[in-house]
């Protein structure tokens, strides 16, 4: 298919495309180009004319609940934070969301293509967050990574949850504790796995027939014990061994720096959610930030023990950006935040937190960071290029370009305006939404 006579916003360093044309298959973008050159070198295929509207790389929403807080029920639709444990990293996304949730389709309708979404902040780790496309019948079908981060959270909510409970955590020191328990028995659990894993293998190695017949009958060695899975464990070792990032839930500044403090300790990739007080302490997380560009960082606990030690922060999801300060970690809300952080050179991406903030209103919240200090620039790449970098996807999203794929939105202005109306959502190379009239 070709999509031409159209404004291209790659979202790469080159600016729009005027009379441009996007080509694609069903697996990727096949070529970005301007003019009428498209006529003679895809001759034959289905051609939409764009009529001079706009096209963008597909919204990324990086943190949701979308599917796992279901529209328009109260406890029958709640499956996004399991209240009994406050350490529950075995909880899979997949495992909860509502594929017929009327709000994935006004999602895709919006031009909101991608999703990263999961479980809520009941919990200090409160499962594993899912890369999702929200155009896809199934969520088996829409499923991009089904581990693409741990959901971690400090602050007010898991107090809040156990503490009137007379259970742990009642504290800032008991969320602290628990989130570094957690860590500390996942690097004692997969020590002993390894160790079993080596004892095995040298047991296996010789019972092979032909070391075994060489050996005496008293010099074979004795069989292993079985090692006992621990799942909850099983799910946190990634995130020790610097594969998946924590994704932390973190609003005030005391608990920001707590994540950052925690994942120094632990050597973690790491994302800070929320950040609701970032644009305090945005000097301090961009040194932060700046540190842990150090490619020795950020590569769990398991590393060089040569090599320095200490976190890496992704980036910033700053979230969500409409609504009141319901509790007081919120009470230095500010529509600045995004902008400061901006300013301060930190990669920003801009979060619905659906149900918070319908999901189709991601561009709203991208606008409305703009109108707190974002430049134009930087408030589409927060929800297009940026939001793929944090998430750790920008080799297949967030910019149009040869080989990424084909994921856009067709739209009539600017998505940061009120006035601009969503024309057509191209998701894996076909049409997911046509809402030309």
């Amino acid at each position: 298919m070709i999509i031409y006579n159209a404004e291209i916003y790659t979202m790469e360093k080159q600016g729009p495309i005027p009379n441009g044309y996007v080509a694609f298959d069903r697996e990727k973008i096949l070529k970005v180009g301007s003019g009428d050159e498209w006529k003679s070198a895809f001759a034959g295929e289905e051609a939409v004319d764009a009529k001079g509207a706009r096209v963008y790389p597909g919204f990324i929403d990086a943190h949701s609940h979308l599917g796992l807080f279901d529209d328009g029920l109260t406890d029958e639709g709640s499956d996004g934070n399991e209240i009994v444990s406050p350490v529950s990293p075995d909880l899979r996304a997949i495992d909860g969301m509502h594929n017929a949730d009327p709000c994935f389709k006004e999602a895709r309708d919006g031009g909101v293509v991608l999703v990263a979404a999961g479980p809520g902040s009941a919990n200090i780790i409160g499962g594993q967050f899912a890369l999702v496309k929200t155009y896809e019948k199934t969520i088996d079908r829409a499923i991009v990574d089904p581990f693409i981060a741990m959901k971690a959270a400090l602050g007010e909510n898991p107090k809040m949850c156990y503490g009137k409970e007379n259970k742990a955590p009642q504290t800032r020191m008991g969320n602290a504790a628990l989130l570094r328990g957690v860590l500390s028995e996942t690097i004692e659990y997969y020590e002993k796995k390894k160790q079993s894993e080596e004892k095995w293998a040298e047991y296996n190695e010789a019972m092979k027939p032909e070391n075994a017949d060489q050996k005496d009958k008293d010099d074979k060695p004795d069989r292993p014990d079985v090692f006992e899975k621990d799942l909850e464990l099983e799910a946190m070792i990634p995130v020790i061994c610097g594969q998946k990032p924590l994704k932390i839930h973190a609003h005030r500044q005391d608990d920001i720096l707590t994540a950052v403090r925690i994942a120094n300790e632990f050597s973690l990739k790491y994302t800070l959610d929320h950040c609701t007080e970032g644009h305090l302490i945005a000097d301090v997380l961009k040194e932060e930030y700046d540190l842990g560009q150090s490619e020795n960082r950020g590569l769990g606990i398991f590393s060089d023990p040569e090599k320095p030690k200490g976190g890496k922060l992704l980036g910033i999801i700053i979230g969500p950006v409409i609504g009141d300060r319901s509790k007081p970690e919120l009470s230095n809300l500010s529509l600045s935040t995004a902008g400061v952080l901006e300013k301060e050179g930190l990669p920003v991406a801009v979060m619905t937190d659906h149900p918070c903030v319908p999901e189709q209103y991601l561009p709203l919240s991208a606008a409305l960071a703009k109108k707190g200090g974002m430049t134009e620039q930087g408030a589409l790449e927060a929800v297009t290029v940026r939001a793929a970098e944090i998430l750790g996807v920008s080799d297949r999203y967030g910019t149009i370009a040869s080989g990424k794929a084909p994921d856009m939105v067709v739209i009539s202005g600017s998505p940061l305006s009120l006035e601009s109306d969503v024309l057509m959502v191209i998701g894996s190379g076909r049409i997911v939404s046509d809402l030309r009239k």
